[in-house]
């Protein structure tokens, strides 16, 4: 290969319109001498230039029915039907053929980049030696082309992305790489997991944009798995929904959004999060955005004339919240973190100033390395803050020490992101559950059971498993559990680290409504941390906005949704996918223009 060809790769043969025919395709797995069905009879097919999505919630059969297509389930799963690209079979090809397909003619990004990357291999060599393997590249030139590639996918610094190892780098950025590197061959087929789980809304938006752009560079069809409703709207043209292993409703993006047929399909719609939709009230963001730019700005006049009257009651409720007790203090709070190795020091957080009163909720958005997990941890003592004072729950904590610490953890509760990760494995869900309580409390027997069947209950969990693992409870479930150990001793404080990322939207949408009661009986001060401002519409009482360290915007909620004032929180929101695909399509045109705006700027 010469050094011309380096930046535009040759193009996918074209030989039909149909890319991926798949045709009474199932999957099952042996378990126990038994075969359990995962995907029965699916019959789909993509066209060129097209992109079909298939929802549902986990253990619809989405994934496995994708690794089939590919040969990548375990030895227990048997399958059968067809699968054929370009009119080739692919189902029954030997291993040497199907080596040549993946990467080559099909890509995959998979759901977790942890697990698919090697760890003992820099990022940069997982690159080259995909593009040496199918190109025959040099290594200079296999170099050049994965720095471009590291660049399309918006990593901030390419060079140290290349030559750092995956356990250095975020999950957002991992997922990144991977897109970079399925990306490398420009596949006829690229099946996309849950692409963009872990990604910020902006960065999410570059990479529908580039996935868009790949499908338009070289006709190319996309198979997208994804729970996500607003990604849909967003990048597909069809849609086949999945539920226990069948493929319930078909057909294009508008049919199915406009009139959804199926009742789990209507379910499913309602339980996605939409941006400024809250109970009967809703919320024009698309007028919203328009304020400061050319683009509809008389409709976001004459839209603010209309809700004035309840932008003043907000106003009167919010000044009743001013009266509340401040449980969360942040005075000019700085936070540094230290030289580690090779890395730098550097400030995570900078003069925040910020309050959290009693009863109240305050949203707190920022893409990732914003510093709102730095933000959370020091509320709850896990970091020493540099400057200024932080007083939590009535104790200042800027300089506390270890049992001034363990003396506010009986007041503060936190619930993480991964709450696989955050439940030890060997413990189960009561004891779980009731450590809080046995170490804070000294209960012991049939006093610290009545406790954990009471916080079972709480998050509506059955009390017969409080014997389970976390192995044995799905996502939802092992969150809920998180909860309730957060819980567990009454705190008047809240830290609410992105709890419902990892989750499915019908999962997610029983876990908000069931943190919104809980809220509301026990009254807590609640600093909810996520990315996802449709999430955090459904919540927040009010909202702060954090970039690069400093909180540059905060409000109610109908102030930052409805009128941002920030150009960084203006490009937050214009980068928010909706569950509605002609609504979606203005959105993505007027975020071009907030950016084209921005730059002229």
């Amino acid at each position: 290969m010469t050094n011309q060809s380096i930046g535009q790769l040759p193009e996918a043969k074209k030989t039909s319109a149909l890319v991926l025919e798949v045709t009474d395709l199932s999957v099952d797995f042996g378990v126990d001498n038994v075969w359990i069905p995962a995907a029965i009879k699916l019959t789909y097919s993509i066209e060129r230039g097209k992109v079909l999505a298939i929802v549902g919630e986990s253990g619809s059969g989405k994934s496995a029915s994708s690794m089939a297509i590919l040969d990548l389930l375990p030895e227990n799963s048997r399958i059968t039907g067809s699968a054929k690209l370009d009119g080739r079979e692919l189902l029954g090809l030997k291993p040497a053929q199907m080596r040549k397909v993946r990467g080559g003619q099909i890509a995959m990004i998979f759901q977790e980049p942890m697990t698919a990357l090697n760890p003992v291999y820099t990022i940069g060599f997982q690159i080259m030696e995909t593009l040496r393997a199918h190109f025959g590249m040099s290594p200079h030139e296999a170099k050049v082309r994965s720095l471009e590639l590291l660049g399309m996918v918006e990593l901030p610094d390419p060079n140290k992305a290349f030559n750092s190892f995956p356990h250095q780098l975020s999950g957002g950025q991992l997922q990144r790489v991977m897109i970079a590197q399925s990306i490398s061959c420009d596949p006829q087929l690229l099946i996309a997991d849950e692409p963009t789980t872990a990604l910020d809304v902006t960065v999410q938006a570059e990479i529908l944009d580039l996935l868009r752009s790949l499908r338009d560079r070289l006709d190319s069809a996309i198979l997208l798995i994804t729970h996500d409703m607003g990604v849909v709207a967003d990048l597909a043209d069809d849609i086949a929904v999945m539920r226990r292993g069948l493929i319930v409703e078909r057909g294009t993006v508008e049919q199915v959004f406009s009139a959804p047929a199926h009742p789990y399909t209507i379910a499913l719609l309602k339980a996605v999060p939409h941006l400024g939709q809250r109970g009967d009230e809703t919320i024009d963001t698309t007028a919203a955005l328009a304020v400061g730019t050319d683009v509809l700005v008389d409709e976001a006049l004459s839209e603010r004339i209309q809700v004035n009257e309840r932008l003043a009651a907000q106003a009167a409720s919010a000044a009743a919240r001013d009266e509340r007790e401040v449980v969360v203090n942040f005075e000019h709070v700085s936070i540094d973190y230290p030289k580690h190795g090779r890395v730098p020091a550097f400030r995570a957080a900078d003069a925040v100033t910020l309050v959290v009163r009693e009863g109240e909720v305050l949203g707190l958005v920022g893409e990732s390395g914003s510093g709102k997990t730095t933000l959370g941890r020091a509320a709850i003592g896990l970091l020493p803050i540099t400057a200024g004072r932080l007083i939590v729950a009535g104790q200042d904590i800027s300089a506390a020490s270890r049992d001034e610490i363990r003396t506010l953890h009986k007041s503060v509760g936190i619930v993480f992101q991964d709450p696989s990760s955050s439940l030890n494995p060997r413990m189960p869900i009561g004891d779980s559950i009731g450590e809080p309580l046995r170490l804070a409390q000294g209960l012991r027997g049939a006093a610290l059971n009545v406790q954990v069947e009471r916080l079972l209950d709480s998050v509506e969990l059955p009390r017969n498993y409080r014997g389970r693992f976390p192995h044995e409870l799905s996502g939802g479930q092992k969150q809920r559990v998180g909860i309730a150990r957060a819980l567990s001793l009454k705190p008047r404080v809240l830290i609410a680290d992105e709890p419902t990322s990892a989750l499915d939207v019908s999962v997610q949408a029983r876990v908000l409504d069931l943190m919104q009661a809980l809220q509301i009986e026990m009254q807590f001060a609640c600093l909810f941390i996520t990315h996802d401002l449709a999430v955090i519409d459904v919540l927040a009482d009010r909202i702060a906005v954090m970039h690069h360290g400093l909180i540059v915007e905060t409000g109610t909620r109908d102030e930052i949704l409805r009128y941002p004032k920030h150009p960084y929180t203006q490009r937050l929101l214009a980068a928010v996918p909706l569950p509605d695909p002609v609504e979606q399509r203005a959105r993505r045109e007027l975020r071009r223009s907030v950016l084209a705006a921005g730059a002229e700027g």
